[in-house]
């Protein structure tokens, strides 16, 4: 396959400022090579995650304390925007974008009144914001804003928005005659957290996480083939994995899973829908509390899980807990084989482990980490594995049935 320079084979702006080496984003999210001449809707990258939440100057302060985030820009009151506060974080080359109300009236407090702390955006870097705009009109979707130049001392920012599943929006960003921290609109801001702990360790890892692996939507009942088909008519995504039935079922509830991705894997969205069992599912318990379909949780890359997981840990963030009989389970081991770490190392951090055709991977989820159980994160090492875990579903939806349980969800 051949590959071209904006999309396929050269690493992005912020790759680069992550000094992320295109073998290192392989191993790190999968990223494969495609022909991407004849690509309807070319992406380059995940831009951002954009979350709207209940109080942005803590949480920023909560992500930079606890996940090791580095602040990078904001904007708010002092620089013209007098509705809303916003701070961009990163760490590698994955960037959060955390808003919260600050006027009474500030839209911005509406949307959390409804769904909570949540994703309003997975914004997109293309490389042509008017041609993925025109393709998408002609597919049918829904044009939240046309393109439009938006420019400040620091250059041009290209940028529309179309709308997919509940209230979430992709913001389609062309970045390239761009030099400032983030958007027009946004100040330089750095990090005053003083890591003592990096001074005093030098086997301390630089960063917690690399990149966003994949972003997980969560739709209602009967609706997953209908964003599927979205993302395959409008955006050119591709069909990468599915899973039903037996594959993502426990005793008590079910669900049903589909992988679309774009073409090159950089961007990737599995897409839950409910399925019909004794109990509630954890997708019915998100629907419920987030009041619809939104993002259900972000995975992020990471290229030491022993230690990133040791030292959130130590930072505060609570993960879901397997019980000690999945690591013990012969059938696992054999099929698992030989991986980086024994299993035991694996064992006492809970850190979950599968095998496919292609290699391995290891991955662990954490707890809502707001007041609502709707969204969480995971944490994933990919060596080969072009997977998402499938083997450790029915163990990984056991752990949130105990969850929802203890909440009275079940």
């Amino acid at each position: 396959m051949t590959t071209t320079q904006s999309t396929g084979g050269a690493l992005t702006a912020d790759e680069l400022k992550a000094d992320l080496t295109l073998e290192q984003l392989k191993e790190l999210v999968g990223l494969v090579d495609y022909d991407a001449s004849a690509d309807v809707f070319p992406v380059t990258a995940m831009d951002a995650v954009c979350f709207v939440v209940g109080n942005a100057t803590q949480t920023a302060t909560f992500y930079q304390l606890a996940l090791g985030m580095e602040l990078e820009a904001y904007r708010g009151p002092e620089t013209g925007t007098r509705d809303s506060k916003s701070y961009v974080l990163r760490s590698g080359s994955a960037r959060f974008v955390f808003t919260g109300g600050v006027t009474p009236d500030s839209p911005v407090l509406e949307h959390h009144r409804r769904h909570g702390d949540g994703v309003v955006d997975l914004p997109l870097e293309v490389p042509d914001v008017d041609r993925c705009i025109d393709h998408a009109r002609s597919a049918g979707a829904r044009i939240l804003e046309e393109p439009h130049d938006v420019t400040d001392e620091h250059g041009t920012v290209r940028t529309a928005a179309i709308a997919t599943y509940g209230e979430t929006r992709h913001t389609l960003v062309d970045r390239s005659r761009y030099a400032g921290p983030y958007l027009p609109g946004y100040v330089a801001r750095a990090t005053t957290v003083a890591r003592r702990e990096a001074a005093l360790d030098p086997t301390r890892p630089k960063r917690l996480f690399q990149a966003v692996d994949h972003c997980v939507g969560n739709v209602e009942l009967g609706h997953m083939d209908e964003w599927v088909t979205f993302y395959n008519k409008v955006m050119g995504f591709t069909n990468m994995a599915e899973f039903i039935g037996d594959d993502i079922a426990t005793d008590y509830s079910a669900l049903m899973s589909k992988v679309v991705a774009s073409g090159n894997h950089r961007v990737k969205f599995p897409l839950n829908e409910p399925a019909v069992a004794k109990k509630k599912s954890q997708i019915d318990e998100y629907l419920e509390f987030y009041a619809g379909a939104g993002c259900q949780h972000i995975a992020l890359a990471t290229n030491d899980i022993l230690r990133s997981v040791d030292i959130l840990r130590d930072n505060g963030i609570e993960f879901l807990d397997t019980p000690d009989s999945y690591y013990d389970d012969p059938e696992l081991r054999a099929r698992i084989g030989a991986v980086r770490v024994p299993i035991e190392e694996l064992k006492k951090r809970k850190i979950l482990v599968d095998r496919d055709e292609d290699g391995y991977l290891l991955q662990i989820f954490t707890k809502p980490m707001g007041d609502r159980p709707t969204v969480f994160f995971e944490f994933i090492e990919r060596h080969g594995s072009l997977g998402f875990g499938k083997g450790n579903f029915k163990a990984l939806f056991e752990a949130i049935e105990r969850e929802q349980d203890a909440r009275g969800n079940l």
